[in-house]
């Protein structure tokens, strides 16, 4: 892989009103996964503790262009995840995640994705010990609250996504808010995960699932055989009329994530407009902002938001709307919500706006 040679992998001007608005705008992510989050130098670290070598430093380990290619990301994320095997290092990396990674960024409220799958030889109680332990230290330290949603990998099979579901079943705690389907949508279609995710519903817990690729018609899968309540990605439903009217009536969330969206062409061709995320927010679906896998694909939550800006020429209370946004599609109770809504509207009347995006000047 070559080398990263900047901060973010999709810079964009200096501009300190922007920078000042997207820093202090108050955030709520449900579209982060924890091996996609872990840091180069703890990769690095890890890698040493465990006696694994990687061939590269730091700077070099994560290729942010190189995943234009679903399949390369992946196994790169697959190198990470069989780097955090104990307990500490899962307490290592949740609490970076959402201490430097989210409240660092004025994130509030996290709902991690989990993969267990992704950490080979590692018990699911012992990844639960880890990471709920990660979490409160997090939240004593900076105020930030996390639940988890666990995720079934759509590349195996729906007898494997039983087994994993069984075991969340079987070591309930609350932090665990329900499950999700991440990986390559082309390698494994929705239909096959039927069962694990009646097994899901009868035990109380909440479905996602991404839909990076489509085509349109899975999205309508994922709500009617899968009982999903929200949407990962899903940019290609703008392309179906009647699925969009009737998600915009049923205000089925959907987690876009635009940085990394953009790198891996889920969102439209890689040219950094971002044109579907507007689609979908003027065709008035409940859209959502997040970072995906944030040091993987050189971003991080303010940054999203910031291309956001740059891109569309959203300002403060169109962002705002997002954040509201995933107020409402997160998986807290209702005095939860409402608490967490209260912070996010004190925060925003805070929040300094930018002035608005110079009108473009007709060719």
């Amino acid at each position: 892989m070559t080398g990263v040679t900047g901060v973010h992998s999709t810079p964009v001007p200096a501009d300190p009103a922007i920078d000042a608005m997207v820093a202090a705008l108050p955030k709520v992510s449900l579209h982060c996964h924890l091996i996609g989050s872990v840091a180069p130098q703890t990769v690095v670290d890890l890698a040493r503790k465990h006696g694994v070598p990687l061939g590269r430093s730091a700077e070099e380990l994560y290729d942010h262009a190189g995943y234009e290619d679903l399949g390369e990301f992946l196994r790169v994320l697959d190198v990470v995840g069989s780097l955090i095997r104990d307990v500490d290092d899962l307490h290592r990396v949740t609490y970076e995640s959402l201490t430097a990674g989210g409240a660092a960024h004025g994130v509030l409220y996290r709902e991690v994705h989990l993969s267990p799958p992704g950490h080979p030889g590692v018990p699911y109680p012992r990844l639960l010990e880890g990471v709920l332990a990660g979490a409160r230290d997090a939240e004593a330290d900076t105020g930030i609250r996390a639940g988890f949603v666990v995720g079934i990998c759509r590349e195996r099979s729906g007898a494997a996504a039983v087994e994993l579901v069984e075991q969340v079943v079987e070591h309930r705690v609350d932090e665990v808010l329900g499950i999700g389907l991440d990986y390559a949508e082309v390698n494994g279609p929705p239909g096959r995960f039927v069962e694990a995710y009646r097994l899901a519903a009868r035990a109380g817990l909440r479905r996602t699932a991404h839909s990076e690729s489509g085509p349109p018609r899975h999205v309508e899968v994922l709500l009617d055989e899968l009982g999903c309540s929200r949407v990962d990605h899903g940019y290609h439903v703008v392309d179906d009329p009647a699925i969009t009217a009737r998600c915009v009536e049923e205000r089925v969330p959907f987690t876009c994530t635009p940085v990394s969206s953009d790198i891996g062409r889920y969102s439209g061709s890689g040219d950094g407009s971002h044109r579907r995320i507007a689609e979908m927010v003027d065709a008035g679906l409940c859209v959502t902002i997040d970072s995906d896998d944030p040091p993987m694909f050189g971003t991080d939550p303010t940054h999203d938001h910031r291309v956001l800006a740059h891109a569309l020429g959203w300002r403060r209370d169109r962002l705002a709307d997002l954040t509201r946004n995933a107020v409402e599609a997160c998986w807290l109770d209702a005095p939860d919500k409402a608490a967490l809504l209260a912070r996010v509207e004190a925060l925003v009347a805070t929040t300094p706006d930018a002035p608005p995006a110079p009108e473009e000047t007709p060719a």
